[in-house]
């Protein structure tokens, strides 16, 4: 991966987002790794205008780059964004602890030359009632990406179905998946959503926030999604399980001779009796000599 992100001239968040994207094809290596073929590399290298073509379509810019793009104030731009017609490709958390939101160049400029309509003029109906109701698409957008991203590079359903249990959240996928082991495994496969390059910033909740469903849409299509990707990974092969205890070692039983012998009574024993008393139980002490002292003593360590 490092010498093909080097040999593509690519930084490592470009690469990484290459990869994301799709730009550059990695298929899995097994056991967590990948790896990038060398027919891949020379593809994207003789491809017309490399190295800048694949830099143009990982470019990623703020609300105030993407309106410049689109010739439009950042207000409309943020709001179009909220009305999820722009969907966001990375976030992070500034120093103010606001979440800023990353998009693709590319599709800001596309989306502008497709919809020129909605960049001049009052915006539709449904976007300013959206936008009254305070609602806000662009975590939603870009979770949908992302979830998208993970589904199409999964290995298998086990793989595809942790992914919408990551996307659920612990207890919305406790709903979704009763058996404890299959939780356990889906949870080792993918605990959560990457989110990416969050920033130094970003704390535990405003993390969980931004890579956990929260849309009733959103959730039911996740709940949807996993019931099938795992009713698919059950018939592929069972979710793996702690090793039964071992058995109870058997002893065999005593052969029949044996069994007829312990069967008869025992010959009642009789004991002479005995002669002279038991001693009692406790501590004694040796008869002491005659003297004041000693005699206190007795009576102190002997027992009832």
């Amino acid at each position: 991966m490092n010498r093909a992100r080097e040999e593509l001239e690519l930084e490592a968040g470009e690469f990484e987002l290459a990869v994301q994207l799709g730009e550059v094809h990695v298929p899995p290596a097994g056991q967590g790794r990948w790896r990038v073929m060398r027919e891949e590399v020379d593809r994207l290298r003789t491809a017309e205008g490399y190295p800048q073509s694949l830099r143009d379509r990982l470019r990623v810019v703020g609300s105030g780059d993407g309106a410049e793009l689109m010739g439009v104030s950042r207000d409309r731009f943020v709001k179009l964004a909220k009305g999820g017609f722009i969907r966001p490709v990375r976030w992070y958390v500034n120093r103010y602890r606001a979440v800023v939101w990353m998009y693709l160049a590319d599709e800001v400029g596309q989306y502008a030359r497709d919809h020129p309509e909605l960049l001049l003029g009052r915006l539709p109906v449904a976007l300013r009632s959206a936008l009254d109701e305070s609602e806000d698409h662009r975590a939603r957008g870009w979770r949908a990406r992302r979830a998208g991203q993970l589904v199409r590079d999964a290995a298998d359903a086990w793989e595809e179905a942790a992914v919408w249990a990551a996307l659920l959240g612990t207890d919305g996928a406790a709903e979704v998946v009763p058996d404890l082991y299959e939780r356990a495994y889906l949870r080792r496969l993918r605990s959560g959503l990457p989110p990416g390059r969050p920033g130094e910033f970003a704390s535990r909740e405003a993390i969980d926030a931004a890579i956990t469903a929260d849309h009733p849409d959103e959730i039911a299509l996740a709940r949807l999604s996993l019931a099938e990707a795992l009713d698919r990974a059950r018939h592929e092969r069972p979710a793996p399980r702690p090793a039964t205890a071992a058995e109870p070692e058997h002893r065999p039983g005593p052969r029949p001779e044996q069994r007829a012998h312990r069967s008869e009574p025992r010959p009642e024993s009789r004991t002479e009796p005995c002669q002279e008393p038991r001693p009692r139980r406790g501590w004694r002490l040796h008869q002491p000599a005659n003297s004041a002292r000693t005699g206190r003593r007795k009576k102190l360590f002997r027992r009832a």
